[in-house]
């Protein structure tokens, strides 16, 4: 193999370098925001069409509002969520790696030889990745560029300052063993810190998670017990006003007419709160507001099912 890579030319090389990173900047990303764009677009057209009047269908103009927030913040959020998960499982999995690579090297082998050996371990979804790493040294890629490869697909923190110190190490020379030693190590105990950190926040997740059904079930409540019996009264009023022949009682005075409308302003607030609640759930959980979309998509959803389907 290193044979293979001493005949490849510079210019081979770069071609080589070139056409990894052609097929490695495949994101989907930008594909899902404009998914989510035009639905969200189109919910808002059916909106229009069915306020002016010309579209019969069982919502109101404010449930496709809460249509095309979910359609803007469901498919982005859980994606990010599930990339985010499995960057974690993936940065779980480096120490051994690593580990492994520095074992290898205590045999006098190179960088790019223990990379190669080590690639026929099990890593869980790291491995995926160690084989790339592997196929790029094997078609001659040097292991320093591999390695930065690696880091660019991955694109975390640890990660990239993981893979910075590795590159340094080989690119001056001497006893990598030591080094990837050390960095597994510190990988180790950087993974470890981030997880007592998790599941601290996770606490505080839940409690924001239990002061939105909270007011949930505040709104429910006004909306099933307060306003009806308040519509009672008011009922009560009127009729009583016409039958002593007048508009009004003087001093009882109940609009039922703006009832409606203290209902539209509990499930806007309701929408208000399931999205800023999310953000910051994602916020407190992971330092990341793209994250807390998903949890503004979970508590919007749980609130229209509560309050436009299953309590109408």
């Amino acid at each position: 193999m290193a044979a293979q890579t001493k005949r490849l030319s510079q210019t081979e090389q770069d071609r080589i370098i070139k056409r990894i990173l052609a097929t490695e900047k495949v994101d989907h990303t930008r594909k899902i925001v404009v998914g989510s764009l035009l639905g969200a677009a189109l919910c808002g057209l059916i909106a229009f069409i069915d306020m002016i009047g010309s579209l019969s269908v069982p919502f109101d103009p404010i449930d496709w509002v809460i249509f095309a927030l979910l359609v803007v913040l469901t498919p982005y959020g859980f994606y990010v969520s599930t990339k985010e998960k499995n960057i974690r499982e993936i940065e779980t999995r480096l120490p051994d790696f690593l580990r492994d690579v520095a074992e290898a090297g205590r045999f006098g082998m190179t960088l790019a030889d223990s990379i190669v050996v080590a690639s026929t371990g099990r890593y869980g979804r790291l491995t995926p990745e160690i084989k790339k790493m592997s196929a790029q040294i094997e078609w001659g890629v040097p292991a320093s560029e591999a390695i930065r490869l690696f880091s660019e697909r991955v694109k975390t923190p640890l990660v990239v300052r993981m893979a910075s110190i590795i590159r340094k190490a080989n690119d001056a020379g001497g006893n990598v063993a030591d080094v990837l030693t050390m960095v597994s190590h510190d990988a180790k105990e950087a993974i470890l810190t981030q997880e007592e950190r998790n599941v601290t926040m996770s606490t505080y997740v839940m409690v924001v998670y239990i002061s939105f059904f909270v007011f949930i079930a505040t709104i429910l409540i006004l909306n099933m017990q307060f306003l009806p019996k308040m519509e009672e009264a008011g009922a009560t009023v009127n009729q009583a006003a016409q039958d002593m022949g007048v508009t009004e009682i003087p001093g009882i005075n109940i609009k039922v007419d703006v009832i409606a409308q203290v209902e539209f302003v509990f499930l806007l607030a309701v929408v208000v709160h399931a999205v800023g609640d999310g953000l910051l759930a994602g916020v407190i959980q992971k330092g990341s507001i793209p994250i807390g979309m998903r949890h503004s998509a979970i508590m919007l959803l749980c609130g229209f099912l509560m309050l436009r389907v299953l309590f109408v």
